[in-house]
């Protein structure tokens, strides 16, 4: 048996040369097109010495030269690393030296920060043109000079097809690998069952290419279908909503942080955009976050749940079971999705519905491993389930709540906090744009917890953090509500636009000798009953 990912635009372009496939920056690109150049790029990659099975990295914008350098990479049989643009050299050098980099695609304009990794990893790059260039690149100039690839070739189905490096949040990076059934599986099921996308979509790709939120859900899954992907290079809220009236977008595919920025943006837009639906992923999406852009909007937002060990999508608010705010709806088709006891890591204990556990998964889309850590993987793929290490709670009806990271639980006094809950009562307040929840040391109760805003108002001080604290104490329990507020312009994000909590853990950590800095804090009041 064969198949390869490679045939998502192979097939495409097949059933659907004359469509248009891509736009970017007021150019359009049909399926046809697409795939030739793509075809064209793997003649020149085989001509740098590629071959099935061999890992080719890849730095590419959110243009398309980053779909048709991924297909040109998978037409060979070689295998994607899409790497993260905010990563530094020496960052990127550890991922071609983990993943045994056989070479290092890039873009023109990422030329110089890619050359700097090749070269501490001693790997060779091969640089292509992208949108706007006026002089080609040598891998271009190579593709004219060689024979253009005839088709993909064949791989098996458990052959790798991308390998995914998580951030490297609680330690080194790792690599997620994905087999050739992992993602055209998911992209298929991604496609029909939980969009419901078709060849008159018009999909906005405006999350970064190379994260597998985006990869999966937004350019494969149009490209399944046939359908447009429209490209956005960087996201800026008022140009995707101009973006969107123009070509006619239909479905948007984002995270908490850009539904925000879109609620926000919608106030001073001259014209919003007829959207069928938006999907919502990466993060817990807060309540209140959700109302306020389908009212401005008119649209359901359905929120999903996934990893990049899960290619990405594992549960969805769908149309067939019907859409509940604060979940992340059911399975997606053939995954099961349940919860277990977290304390047995040996094993896997379900535990009946309404009961909070750790979150576990089981299906075809589940990742073959993390790249030569068969330790590491031994601890996550248990008796055929996937540990995610997020916690959540399936209720009667199917419905699948996630409460939070594991790792990101605080433990005040004893008593375990989930931030996502307190970060959702914070969303509500009127003078909030955007809030985070951690937990800080402290000698007393173990963790203490803060809460860093962003107003909607600059220039709040103590006064305003008192209010607000003495706001989420009259909506939350004693052990829940934040005892100290740190107001800041705009809260860190990382290249797949996800809070990075460890920097704010970091930045408000409070130093012994200079004692609590900044903010608020707030007596703690009943603390004698155990709050």
């Amino acid at each position: 048996m064969v198949l390869s990912l490679a045939c998502v635009l192979a097939e495409s372009a097949r059933r659907h040369p004359d469509a248009v496939a891509v736009v970017e920056e007021g150019g359009r690109i049909t399926y046809g097109r697409l795939w030739r150049e793509a075809l064209a790029y793997a003649g020149a990659l085989r001509e740098l010495g590629v071959a099935p099975g061999d890992r080719v990295a890849l730095m590419a914008p959110n243009t398309a030269s980053f779909p048709r350098l991924y297909y040109a990479i998978l037409a060979t049989g070689a295998v994607v690393v899409p790497v993260h643009l905010l990563l530094t050299p020496g960052e990127i050098a550890f991922v071609l030296r983990d993943c045994g980099a056989k070479a290092l695609v890039a873009t023109a304009g990422l030329a110089e920060t890619a050359a700097g990794a090749a070269g501490q990893a001693g790997v060779q790059l091969a640089v292509a043109a992208d949108t706007g260039d006026d002089v080609p690149a040598g891998l271009d100039t190579l593709a004219r000079e060689s024979r253009p690839a005839e088709g993909w070739v064949p791989r098996e189905p458990l052959d790798p097809a991308v390998i995914i490096y998580t951030s490297g949040t609680t330690g080194r990076p790792k690599g997620a690998v994905l087999s050739q059934l992992n993602l055209v599986m998911n992209v298929t099921t991604t496609a029909f069952d939980t969009h419901g996308l078709g060849p008159d979509d018009v999909v906005v790709g405006a999350l970064p290419l190379f994260h597998a939120y985006a990869q999966t859900c937004a350019m494969n899954a149009a490209f399944r279908v046939g359908a447009r992907l429209v490209l956005q290079r960087r996201f800026d809220a008022a140009e995707a909503i101009r973006l969107m009236v123009r070509e006619g977008a239909t479905v948007f595919l984002g995270v908490p942080t850009m539904y925000v920025a879109l609620a926000r943006a919608a106030a001073d837009a001259e014209e919003l955009p007829a959207l069928r639906r938006g999907i919502s992923g990466g993060a817990s999406l807060p309540e209140p976050v959700l109302e306020r852009f389908q009212e401005a909007f008119g649209t359901t937002v359905y929120e999903g749940y996934g990893l990049s060990e899960t290619s990405p999508t594992a549960t969805v608010n769908q149309a067939a079971f019907g859409s509940r705010p604060g979940t992340v709806g059911h399975p997606v088709w053939g995954v099961e999705a349940e919860i277990a006891d977290p304390a047995e890591r040996g094993r896997i204990r379900l535990l009946p519905a309404g009961e909070r556990g750790e979150v576990v998964v089981r299906g075809p889309n589940v990742f073959l491993g993390y790249l030569g850590l068969p330790e590491e993987t031994a601890e996550v793929l248990v008796d055929g389930w996937f540990r995610t290490g997020d916690l959540g709670v399936k209720d009667e009806e199917g419905f699948l709540r996630i409460v939070d990271r594991v790792k990101d639980v605080i433990i005040r006094g004893g008593f375990n906090v989930y931030p996502a809950e307190v970060e959702n009562v914070l969303a509500g307040h009127p003078d909030i744009a955007e809030a985070a929840v951690i937990g800080l040391p402290d000698e007393e109760r173990g963790e203490e917890i803060c809460a860093v805003v962003v107003p909607r108002v600059r220039g709040a001080g103590p006064e305003e953090a008192e209010r607000l604290i003495e706001w989420a104490r009259e909506r939350l329990g004693r052990h829940k509500y934040p005892r100290r507020v740190e107001f800041v312009d705009a809260l860190p994000l990382g290249p797949s636009l996800k809070v990075l909590k460890r920097e704010l853990r970091v930045r408000f950590a409070p130093s012994p000798a200079a004692g609590v800095p900044g903010g608020a804090a707030a007596p703690d009041a009943g603390a004698a009953a155990g709050s």
